[in-house]
């Protein structure tokens, strides 16, 4: 396994079942808000999911379950690939109090069976900010390429770089570390995205990550490198200031 896979599995499987279950409720409390309206979650994104039953989905760091169990519920045929037990052990039981099924792959993505997914999925769908977890993200928008079927789709959604150099906004969102140089490539030890949600006596005890943050160049060019081919580029405003860009969306097809 990569280091900084190493390190950030470490940091995710540090009390992420708890923290998702006070952030979320119980699976059982989840399940139902989920089956009630499926596609709430999806925001920026609700129309490209409204017609999925039968489909392959890959949802790449899909975490706890939280958008890859929606996608079980409209119909569709789910693989969630993330590196953390805790996630996997809240999106499992959220799952089956949903009374659905997927697969979840426990590991680094950048590291899965190259034979048994590759060329396999309809759409291959990432959100909620992954990028900076990969220093190498030629090697993970490759991966992704390589599981995508010929004609499939890849919507990569994520924080937008401009982050890098806004000041203000919520700790999860900015980015101080780069000293508002948007052009920064270091690695840096951050922490984990839900430390700050518990008191700060625990906080002192929590593993560090590693991140990486791209520009949005860097990000387009090694799309567009893999071999897939770009449709769309989307710009969303932040929820703390609506004049600001928050996160964005690459649409794209592998020929």
């Amino acid at each position: 396994m990569r280091e900084q896979a190493a390190v950030n599995k470490a940091a995710w499987e540090y009390r992420a079942y708890e923290f998702w279950c006070k952030q979320h409720g119980r699976p059982s409390e989840k399940a139902a808000e989920l089956k009630s309206d499926p596609l709430a979650r999806f925001h920026h994104h609700r129309e490209y999911f409204q017609n999925v039953r039968g489909k392959k989905i890959a949802n790449p760091c899909g975490s706890n379950g939280r958008m890859a169990v929606p996608l079980a519920v409209l119909g569709a045929d789910v693989t969630v690939f993330d590196i953390s037990k805790e996630n996997m052990r809240y999106a499992l039981e959220l799952a089956s109090e949903a009374g659905v099924s997927m697969e979840y792959v426990l590991g680094d993505i950048c590291e899965a069976d190259p034979v048994k997914y590759i060329n396999s999925f309809d759409i291959v769908y990432t959100e909620g900010g992954i990028l900076h977890y990969f220093s190498d993200i030629d090697a993970f928008i490759k991966t992704l390429y390589l599981i995508t079927r010929p004609s499939g789709q890849l919507i990569l959604s994520d924080f937008h770089p401009f982050r890098k150099i806004n000041r203000s906004g919520s700790s999860m969102i900015s980015v101080p570390q780069t000293n508002g140089n948007y052009f920064d490539t270091c690695i840096y030890e951050d922490n984990v995205a839900y430390q700050g949600f518990f008191p700060p006596e625990d906080q002192v005890q929590f593993p560090k990550c590693l991140l990486r943050y791209f520009t949005l160049s860097e990000i387009i060019n090694s799309i567009v490198a893999s071999g897939f081919v770009i449709k769309g580029l989307l710009e969303h405003p932040s929820y703390e200031d609506i004049k600001l860009p928050g996160f964005f969306t690459v649409l794209a097809y592998k020929p």
